[in-house]
């Protein structure tokens, strides 16, 4: 074959192969262009555009803005009520996350059992997951009422008073973290009761033989076995305490009082009593970072205690 015939040969394969690339590339930008123009306009120019907003003092509704460069960020770094937000961010969402995760697991342990009635018991556990923030919010202002509550009636009950739980910061957010743990209860135990059923019986039933009480078999077989399960729910737990969590917020204490966990400042500050658009922004960009920083963390260090075989 002379190399002219070659020389023509290799350009066909080459024409070939660009039209079978463009082609490739016609069909993807088909398919996936208009979801990626979605998350450009709904996600990246929000984003990009918030971090503009940060650098400026401006106020909610104002024509008029000032440049401020990094002042907002400042701000909310070294003044006191952005380190109680902090403060208040990390009791929240450790209570919120542990709680969650703890009780969870427990009664997962206790639905996993061969028992008449574990269908409705899983149901009744769960249906406060799918149940919106503020009508959970609601139902337990009723309950937490100091003077009419349910709560209230069974301290009575029980000889001792009832704690001033919109009054007292320190109790108001002790309130907002048990609310929280009951609605997200559900969501915990039935990822967990997923990863139980995955667990191979013939490994409990070894140390069984090998006489591993109840307790010494969920250390040494089921936890390790649990592992790929916590680290899914450690990381999704921290992400939707910090940004989830704000209608009972809300609800519950709308001034703030006590529970003004990150989320929650965002909002009293944008559309609150200070109408400070700028620095809401900032505290929002602040947020995004922490989040980004959190699971970046937990991925590259918690994931090397992960078992997945």
């Amino acid at each position: 074959m002379t190399s002219a015939v070659q020389a023509e040969l290799e350009r066909v394969r080459v024409r070939a192969r660009r039209r079978r690339q463009s082609k490739n590339w016609s069909l993807f930008l088909l398919l996936a262009g208009p979801n990626i123009l979605l998350i450009l306009a709904f996600i990246y120019y929000p984003l990009l555009s918030n971090m503009y907003y940060s650098t400026l003092d401006w106020r909610l509704g104002s024509s008029t803005a000032t440049p401020v460069g990094l002042e907002n960020y400042t701000t909310f770094f070294t003044s006191d009520s952005g380190l109680e937000v902090w403060r208040v961010t990390g009791i929240f969402t450790a209570g919120a996350v542990l709680g969650s995760m703890v009780l969870g697991l427990l009664v997962a342990l206790v639905l996993d059992k061969k028992i008449p009635g574990t269908t409705a018991a899983r149901t009744a556990v769960f249906s406060p997951y799918v149940l919106s923030g503020v009508g959970v919010a609601l139902v337990w202002n009723f309950i937490f009422d100091p003077t009419r509550g349910g709560l209230s009636y069974l301290l009575g009950f029980l000889g001792v008073s009832s704690p001033e739980w919109y009054l007292d910061a320190d109790w108001s957010l002790v309130m907002v973290v048990l609310v929280y743990v009951w609605k997200n209860l559900g969501y915990c135990a039935v990822v967990f009761l997923a990863g139980l059923q995955t667990i191979p019986r013939d490994l409990l039933e070894a140390a069984m033989i090998d006489r591993a009480g109840p307790v010494r078999r969920f250390v040494s077989v089921t936890l390790p076995l649990l592992t790929p399960t916590v680290f899914f729910l450690l990381v999704t737990n921290v992400l939707f305490s910090m940004t989830n969590a704000f209608d009972i917020l809300r609800t519950m204490t709308p001034t703030g009082h006590g529970t003004n966990t990150i989320i929650f400042e965002i909002y009293l500050q944008s559309f609150g009593a200070y109408q400070r658009a700028g620095y809401a922004a900032a505290i929002a960009v602040v947020l995004f970072l922490t989040l980004f920083l959190v699971t970046a963390a937990q991925l590259r260090f918690v994931e090397r205690k992960v078992h997945y075989s």
